[in-house]
């Protein structure tokens, strides 16, 4: 999977997460102001393949022994944007 510019939901702003740090791949998220965290992720041909084989999806969270957030996935349409010349 390969994260990608998420739409900002309703009153959010784009961040971008780990940019300055080289050892990780810069996360682009959408963020409001209560805290709400989304990010989008677009499927390779392989993941694609993978889950029409009766794959799964894994989701590893790191809570460094903290309480669990809450969190949820879903698949959404792709938004598509035209540019007009």
């Amino acid at each position: 999977m390969i994260p990608v510019e998420p739409t900002p939901h309703d009153g959010a702003h784009i961040i971008k997460i780990a940019e300055e740090q080289e050892e990780y791949t810069t996360l682009p998220a959408s963020i409001d102001a209560q805290g709400l965290v989304m990010t989008e992720w677009e499927l390779t041909t392989e993941d694609m393949q993978r889950l029409l084989c009766g794959g799964r999806v894994r989701l590893w969270i790191h809570t460094y022994g903290d309480p669990l957030q809450p969190i949820s996935i879903e698949t959404v349409v792709p938004e598509r944007t035209t540019k007009e010349s």
